[in-house]
């Protein structure tokens, strides 16, 4: 190979890399934007969800309906995201429990992640768990 062709080759080699990051950032950016939008309706929820607290019942209803609407306009938009950057996966997962779990238990979680939306997004809150000691057998009684 000559030394133009070598050239040429490292170049196009360059601009592929280059087009390459280019890319995965836009995608990266693309996900961010798509996470703050879903956020953004987690936050309306929670609003909604937190006044059908202290609201009389006719009201507490729909608010609380509202809130759980919310909720699952957020998830295709929260899915869209995970596509295109994974850390938005936890997102989704807990999006996707509103349908089994009460809100009051799913808020923490959505704060949490929607505040990695809100900063940069580049590095998701792990909640911090707990977990429960492994049981033992007692010892046999008498032995």
């Amino acid at each position: 190979m000559t030394p133009r062709r070598r050239g040429r080759a490292t170049a196009a080699l360059a601009a592929c890399v280059v087009a390459g990051a280019v890319a995965t950032a836009c995608s990266r950016g693309d996900a961010l934007a798509l996470a703050r939008q879903a956020c953004g309706n987690v936050q309306r929820s929670i609003a909604l969800y937190d006044r059908s607290t202290t609201e009389p019942s006719a009201a507490r209803q729909a608010d609380a309906a509202a809130a759980v609407a919310q909720l699952r306009a957020a998830l295709p938009l929260a899915a869209k995201a995970a596509g295109e950057d994974s850390q938005w996966q936890a997102l989704v997962t807990t999006l996707s429990e509103s349908s089994r779990v009460a809100e009051a238990d799913l808020v923490p979680a959505l704060r949490a992640q929607c505040a990695d939306a809100a900063t940069s997004g580049s590095t998701p809150t792990v909640p911090s768990t707990t977990v429960a000691p492994v049981p033992t057998n007692p010892p046999p009684v008498g032995r």
